[in-house]
């Protein structure tokens, strides 16, 4: 959707996930968790700072992510699968007038863009993997285990 929107997308991920990732069309992929993403990102888009990050991780690297937005900088989550709980310097906050959104309900609106992107063939899914309901268990462990890429469905199909 950035990509759509005519953003610099940098994507951050374990390297075992890369080639999965370089499908979705980041312009640049870097290793989860750098020791120094400002620079790592100079060295990557000739810049060291960014407008918006969306993380849906959080955990240990959540303060390695919000240092690396610029002042007025946006902030948004729609999961914590690294750990809920995360260490927020609040002079980082208020110096830099970062702003942080939670996002789980969207308006109608950007719902219809996506079936939009959709139809257009614009955007395309990244689908890790489908589990009818009676395999809801093997779904849960699979996103447990973070070896995938993409998002997990539950159907409700029977098992074949």
């Amino acid at each position: 959707m950035a990509k759509l929107r005519g953003a610099t997308v940098v994507a951050l991920a374990s390297e075992a996930k890369h080639a999965d990732v370089a499908r979705c069309g980041p312009d640049v992929i870097l290793p989860r968790g750098p020791t120094d993403l400002k620079a790592d990102l100079r060295a990557a888009i000739w810049r060291e700072a960014v407008t918006v990050a969306a993380d849906i991780v959080a955990g240990p690297y959540f303060s390695t992510v919000i240092n690396a937005l610029e002042r007025g900088g946006r902030y948004v989550t729609s999961g914590a699968i690294a750990g809920p709980i995360v260490e927020l310097d609040m002079c980082i906050l208020y110096l830099m007038d970062l702003s942080f959104y939670g996002s789980t309900v969207t308006p109608p609106q950007a719902f219809r863009n996506i079936v939009r992107y959709l139809k257009q063939g614009a955007l395309t899914p990244t689908l890790a993997a489908t589990y009818p309901l009676g395999r809801f268990k093997a779904g849960q462990q699979a996103f447990i285990d973070k070896v995938h890429t993409g998002n997990i469905v539950v159907t409700p199909e029977p098992e074949h």
